[in-house]
This record gives C-alpha cells, sequence and structure tokens, in this order.
C-alpha cells in the first residue's frame, strides 16, 4: 500500500515538483492549493504526511497546521514545513504549532525525499 501525501502550496508549479519528487518514489500524491481546501480534505480522507507552504492567501501554513493538529485522527501527523522562509524565529513558531520538520526552499530533490521517507517511517507508513 502506497502512503498518501498532501500538498499544500498556492504555486502550481511547486505543487508540480513536489509531486513528480514523491511519485517517483511511489507515493500518492494529493493536491491542495490553500489551506481551507486543505482541512476540509480531511473530512474524505486523512493523509499520512503533509507538506505546507507558509505563505498563502486564505488560511495560511502556521494556521493550518495547528487546524490540523486539533484533529483528533491527527495527533502525531507528520508535518512537514517547506518554504522560502529560513528565520530562527518562524521555525519555533512552525514547532510550537505542531510542525514535524522544515525544509527551506528552493529545495533539493533528494532532500525532500529523504525527509520525507524518514517522518513516514517513524510514523509507520510505506511507500
Amino acid at each position: 500500500m502506497s502512503a498518501k501525501i498532501l500538498v499544500v502550496d498556492d504555486s502550481q508549479s511547486m505543487r508540480t515538483l513536489i509531486r513528480a519528487a514523491l511519485e517517483a518514489d511511489g507515493y500518492e500524491v494529493d493536491e491542495s492549493e490553500d489551506g481551507e481546501q486543505a482541512l476540509a480534505s480531511f473530512q474524505a480522507s486523512t493523509p499520512d504526511l503533509v507538506i505546507t507552504d507558509i505563505y498563502m492567501s486564505g488560511m495560511d501554513g502556521l494556521s493550518l497546521v495547528r487546524g490540523i493538529r486539533t484533529l483528533p485522527t491527527c495527533r502525531f501527523l507528520p508535518i512537514l514545513v517547506l518554504t522560502t522562509e529560513a528565520g530562527d524565529e518562524m521555525k519555533q513558531r512552525g514547532r510550537a504549532a505542531g510542525a514535524t520538520g522544515w525544509i527551506v526552499k528552493p529545495f533539493q530533490r533528494d532532500q525532500l525525499r529523504e525527509v520525507v521517507g524518514r517522518l513516514l517511517r517513524l510514523r509507520g507508513a510505506r511507500a
């Protein structure tokens, strides 16, 4: 069974890059272009991992992370922030919101694949 990953980013080109990197490893990738759409998708099914940007219109990534953490089935869901924000203060805010990991854009494809694999192994999901 393939692990399901939800990618949340307002940039279609970024979602396409992430999808290509992850589908190469056999993951099933769903996409949302903002936080509201992402949270709504949790009503249908819960992914094995979420990758989100911080800066999006409407609900930003940190609000999304906090929203996911309020869902009873998502207490231990891995959430990876993939953003241009590299500052320590923002990373601390991300951890406080419940983010599991942080990668700064532009990302290295191999780094993303390694981090996603590690987080899913810790969760027990498989590609």
